[in-house]
């Protein structure tokens, strides 16, 4: 009795070559994915950095703008107020003595000017302001004014004060802060607000 020969057919180099073509690009894909996912978390998470640290500065900021006083030479609390900078009186280091305040951008950084009055009598030295940067990449342009001014009639959805404002009658301070961690990550620009009372100014009870 004769039996069928069964015979075994061997794998082709050609299925080789596309097995091993197949795996090559899912292992390409995953590294792709694992790739860009750690991408996408390292741009959150600068913006999540930054954001935090944003909010704190303003918070910082809006505590110092309500504290706001005559200065030391008996001038008015506020001397200058723009949509791009603001410098006023305020004692920010708590020793009895009023220091100028000046806040203001420059090449995409928004900065904090402190000059303590010196001599006898007492006088406010521009040459011995004392700079700080408080955040960097800042985006501030003509669409988001960095301060807006509002008055004794504000009521959380008048209209600013219009510039040039008159200094006299502002009694509220909204601060806003436009920040890209990175301009060059798909991470869209965020908006910081905050805002401030002056207190020594208040007469709207």
């Amino acid at each position: 009795m004769l039996f069928p020969f069964n015979k075994t057919q061997g794998v082709t180099v050609t299925e080789i070559v596309v097995v091993i073509a197949i795996l090559s690009a899912l292992v390409a894909a995953f590294g792709s994915l694992q790739s860009d996912t750690f991408f996408l978390s390292r741009v959150f998470n600068q913006g999540l950095t930054a954001s935090y640290g944003a909010t704190k500065v303003l918070k910082d900021i809006a505590g110092i703008i309500r504290t706001s006083e005559p200065s030391a030479l008996g001038a008015y609390p506020i001397e200058q107020a723009a949509t791009s900078t603001l410098t006023f009186y305020a004692d920010v280091d708590a020793d009895g003595v009023t220091e100028r305040i000046r806040y203001f951008i420059a090449s995409s950084t928004l900065y904090k000017g402190v000059i303590k009055p010196s001599g006898n009598p007492l006088a406010y030295n521009p040459a011995s302001e004392t700079l700080s940067s408080l955040i960097t990449n800042v985006m501030n342009g003509t669409s988001t004014a960095l301060f807006l001014y509002y008055d004794k009639n504000y009521d959380g959805t008048s209209a600013a004060l219009p510039i040039p404002v008159s200094i006299a009658n502002i009694r509220l301070i909204k601060v806003s802060v436009v920040i890209d961690p990175n301009s060059a990550q798909p991470l869209k620009a965020m908006t910081i607000t905050t805002q401030a009372t002056l207190r020594n100014l208040k007469d709207n009870l």
